[in-house]
């Protein structure tokens, strides 16, 4: 089983650039960063998690950027979105910077997606919170033939373009997408057309997550989709020993510990206390 962390990577923080080189030199698997492009001031939507929502959120450096930088200071760490608002962004752009953060990494991006929460935000980027997720399907399916085809088209209700030459191409040749979300609906979607699936503990542990994985093997079976073509990834708050040990044993194939945006001193304080959990 793999450990990677993930942080907000802000404008006070610990640099991402920096944190992928000391989460390298500790033996982290792999290195996730969420993106927000803006928090609507108006502040309709709540907070799904109930509280005041965090100043990160308005203070999150674009993910691309931040990897190419984790790229080009690293050897082994995978670099992931966790996750790219796909939703909110063109197609055929994201497809470039996925395949460009791919290809100076040599083949070390993953790509964590999903379709958000905030309202307000998809609306101010042109997307319906209604039909998010068809187009995030679409989206994908689009970037997909984008990375794989020398001449790659795609029409659909959302995505439409003709044939296109876009290079470079990732340099896997499967890139592998995985997305977040812990409801039913999320996992048919990983089932459906994802490489992955990526729920989040909530703080509660395994306790939380065992339901969930037995849903999930239901409907994996269901579909008739292989176990070993689809990586499940736990987003976890907490950083305990115990927690590992059962993730291991119900298969999770990853836990990304989760880091606060703190500076530099404070967040390698936290990673070493993590990397003890390793071995």
């Amino acid at each position: 089983m793999h450990i990677g962390i993930t942080m907000f990577a802000t404008d006070y923080a610990m640099a991402p650039h920096e944190l992928a080189q000391e989460a390298e030199a500790r033996g982290f698997e792999s290195l996730w960063l969420p993106e927000h492009t803006h928090i609507p001031a108006s502040r309709k939507t709540p907070y799904p998690a109930g509280t005041p929502l965090p100043e990160e959120y308005w203070h999150t450096l674009d993910p691309f950027g931040a990897l190419c930088a984790a790229a080009a200071v690293t050897k082994k760490l995978k670099l992931a979105t966790g996750i790219c608002l796909l939703i909110e962004r063109d197609t055929i752009n994201t497809a470039k910077e996925v395949a460009t953060v791919d290809h100076i990494s040599n083949g070390r991006f993953i790509f964590g997606v999903g379709g958000g929460w905030n309202v307000e935000e998809m609306e101010n980027h042109g997307t319906a919170f209604k039909t998010r997720f068809k187009k995030l399907k679409e989206q994908v399916a689009a970037c997909r033939e984008i990375w794989t085809q020398k001449e790659a088209e795609y029409h659909g209700q959302f995505v439409n373009f003709d044939k296109i030459w876009s290079y470079p191409k990732p340099v896997q040749a499967r890139l592998p997408v995985v997305i977040g979300g812990f409801t039913p609906q999320a996992m048919d979607r990983a089932l459906d057309y994802c490489d992955g699936w990526m729920p989040i503990d909530g703080g509660f542990g395994p306790d939380r997550i065992k339901p969930l994985l037995d849903v999930f093997e239901q409907k994996r079976a269901q579909k008739g989709r292989a176990r070993d073509s689809m990586s499940i990834t736990i987003y976890s708050a907490r950083g305990r020993a115990e927690d590992v040990a059962r993730y291991r044993e119900l298969g999770i194939d990853r836990i990304v510990f989760m880091l606060r945006p703190q500076k530099r001193d404070e967040v390698l304080a936290r990673l070493d206390h993590l990397a003890k959990l390793l071995g």
